[in-house]
């Protein structure tokens, strides 16, 4: 009796170059591996330690200093460091991409990457900037895992030049790598990110430097007797100081609008408490618990 066959997998793209390999990028990589999505893949760092990270880990195959030499004969580059370093990446790697490429990022702030990277790409390749809604408080190649995408959002901004090819071909690499996909323009992309991950990221930090600016006999007593909420909030305020200066000076606009109306709100809250009012509490409390419960709903907890 004959074998059968295993289907074979048809890989999406030939060769991936990831500039930059932490999170996000390792993340990816291990799935695409996983999922049989490229031929082959090749990072960027400019640490030796993290380069040889990703080659031990079996992250991608083959590593460079280099980003000029990492994008060369790659169909898809993924640009996966802080948002500061945008700019002098896609001015170097803008004449070594070949036509026909499709070129991606995954920050966090989608107009500053479109006016950090947009103006050095050659024409015919295709840029799609992108942004999984995904992560953890922990970076490097060391912390990437395959599932990190399974049932999150991926939000896509390209412009309505770029093709709407490149744009499905890109959108079929999420949905393959586990997440669900969205396009929007980038400005909204920001006001919304605004509220949803970067003010609370703001507050975090800001909890968190507090309780670090207490006398040392009331700070060993805050970290001995953590609740969850400020434990939740000391995770938060664990995650890569560098990616998150970035995000914050690139969204500043959406941040401080943001801000503004959160800061109002907080001062409500203050005279609620002031004045024993516990029925503007209690309201506040029962709407921000929908909230939650829409979360969960979703499937986003």
């Amino acid at each position: 009796m004959a074998r059968k066959k295993s289907k074979k997998i048809t890989a999406l793209f030939d060769r991936v170059a990831f500039i930059g390999i932490g999170l996000i990028g390792s993340s990816m990589a291990l799935a695409m591996r996983r999922s049989g999505l490229v031929g082959s893949s090749i990072a960027c760092a400019r640490r030796a330690k993290t380069r040889k990270a990703a080659l031990s880990l079996d992250i991608v195959d083959e590593v460079t200093s280099d980003c000029s030499k990492a994008v060369f004969g790659a169909d898809l580059v993924v640009i996966a460091t802080p948002m500061g370093a945008y700019e002098a990446i896609a001015a170097k790697i803008g004449p070594s991409l070949k036509p026909g490429t499709i070129l991606t990022d995954v920050g966090s702030v989608k107009r500053e990457a479109v006016a950090a990277i947009a103006p050095h790409i050659p024409k015919g390749v295709h840029f799609v900037p992108g942004h999984p809604v995904a992560g953890t408080e922990h970076s490097g190649p060391e912390a990437g895992f395959a599932d990190l995408f399974e049932g999150r959002w991926c939000i896509l901004t390209p412009s309505s030049e770029v093709s709407n090819k490149a744009v499905r071909k890109l959108s079929t690499l999420w949905r393959k790598m586990g997440a669900k996909v969205d396009l929007m323009e980038p400005d909204h992309h920001d006001a919304v990110l605004a509220i949803t991950s970067h003010l609370p990221h703001l507050i975090a930090y800001t909890i968190v430097g507090t309780a670090a600016d207490l006398s040392d006999d009331l700070k060993r007593e805050v970290i001995k007797y953590s609740a969850s909420g400020f434990r939740d909030f000391t995770r938060i305020a664990a995650s890569d100081p560098v990616m998150w200066r970035d995000i914050f000076l690139s969204n500043r606009d959406s941040i401080l609008e943001t801000l503004q109306r959160f800061t109002e709100d907080l001062t409500g809250l203050q005279r609620a408490i002031r004045r024993s009012d516990g029925k503007a509490l209690e309201d506040l409390f029962i709407r921000t618990r929908k909230i939650r419960r829409g979360i969960i709903g979703a499937k986003q907890a």
